[in-house]
């Protein structure tokens, strides 16, 4: 993916060499390294190995909108990479998918912004859980890295800081 930026120790950089591939229908694509598939297409393609747990999954899974978290918590020990849609900026369910991820479902793995992915949105995307973001093709990935750097303090409670800022002290 092209304008890929991730968190590493809390520090952001763009991502240049990135393996995956996403598709978002057409599952007879040639592509090489591992893919990021539909919740969907990901069930149908899996081996049953990975469906019971006993090996790893090589794909990552594609949530859209629609899609409720609550249906991968089987498979997460198996999951390499979680990518949440946002069709379009204004649709925030991908935010509340990430948090349910992270806070109730403890999802450790990369999870990944996909879509509509503007500078605006990276600092409370990262606030829910996200790290790694996809940023859309036509928006420099240079000037989004400094999006993550737009909030220093927080009031209130997130994923990655779940104490409200008069509990810090």
């Amino acid at each position: 993916m092209n304008n890929l930026i991730v968190l590493h120790e809390g520090q952001a950089k763009v991502r240049l060499d990135d393996p995956w591939t996403l598709l978002r229908e057409d599952l007879e694509a040639p592509c090489s390294g591992p893919l990021i598939l539909s919740l969907k297409d990901w069930l149908a393609s899996q081996s049953e190995a990975v469906l019971t747990g006993a090996k790893p999954s090589p794909d990552g899974v594609l949530l859209i909108p629609d899609d409720d978290p609550l249906e991968l918590e089987p498979w997460l020990a198996v999951l390499p990479l979680i990518a949440i849609d946002f069709p379009s900026f204004r649709d925030g369910r991908g935010y509340s998918q990430a948090y349910l991820l992270r806070t109730r479902l403890g999802w450790q793995g990369e999870l990944r912004a996909v879509g509509d992915v503007l500078r605006d949105q990276l600092a409370h995307m990262r606030q829910c859980g996200f790290d790694a973001f996809a940023v859309r093709a036509d928006k420099p990935v240079d000037d989004a890295l400094k999006g993550l750097a737009g909030m220093s303090v927080l009031y209130g409670r997130s994923a990655i800081e779940p104490r409200p800022l008069f509990r810090r002290r």
